[in-house]
């Protein structure tokens, strides 16, 4: 059985957050997901253009979270979450925030994309050039770098394919690099 079909059987055939029956396809959580059923949510094309594109977010179609919110899904709880956390300023989703409980790793989870954090208290990853990082991003080495506690060096023209980042500091990224997870200094690295 496909992720999607699983899925459907899952939510019945609908939107697990909007309830919408039309154009459903897979969701995959980010960052951490772990891929599969438990990583991923069944959503409508509406909902996912919403999530993927702040800009184009309508603040009365997110009003369907009220019920949403109460899923058993971790991965549905954490996509409302984000939305709830997003829209905070229209004043209903905060009272909605107030009543949403999620174990301690499951916000955790929500929490990982930075959604709901003032700008100013954003932690944004940059690269040598200025350029924001991302999780996911791959980057290439601009130096050669000592890898501390082994013999290995980090040649210079190396990417690192599917970055992480440190969320307490911008200046630590994370990859791996002939197999080996390290941590990188931002400004030793360039976007590809």
């Amino acid at each position: 059985m496909s992720v999607l079909e699983e899925l459907k059987s899952r939510s019945n055939g609908v939107c697990e957050l909007c309830g919408a029956t039309d154009n459903l396809s897979v969701y995959e959580v980010q960052p951490v997901s772990t891929g599969g059923v438990d990583g991923s949510i069944l959503a409508c094309n509406t909902c996912i253009g919403q999530i993927e594109d702040p800009e184009t977010t309508d603040a009365n179609h997110w009003r369907c979270l009220n019920d949403s919110m109460w899923s058993e899904h971790d991965a549905v709880k954490v996509v409302a979450w984000r939305m709830l956390s997003r829209l905070k300023s229209e004043g209903w989703p905060q009272d909605l925030l107030d009543m949403m409980y999620m174990e301690p790793d499951t916000l955790e989870w929500a929490q990982a994309t930075g959604e709901g954090v003032a700008e100013a208290d954003k932690i944004i990853h940059r690269d040598v050039n200025g350029v924001v990082l991302e999780n996911g991003d791959s980057v290439v080495l601009i130096k050669d770098l000592k890898v501390k506690g082994s013999s290995m060096v980090a040649k210079q023209g190396t990417a690192v394919r599917r970055i992480s980042l440190d969320h307490d500091n911008a200046e630590y990224i994370e990859g791996k690099v002939d197999g080996q997870q390290i941590v990188i200094i931002t400004k030793y690295v360039k976007k590809i």
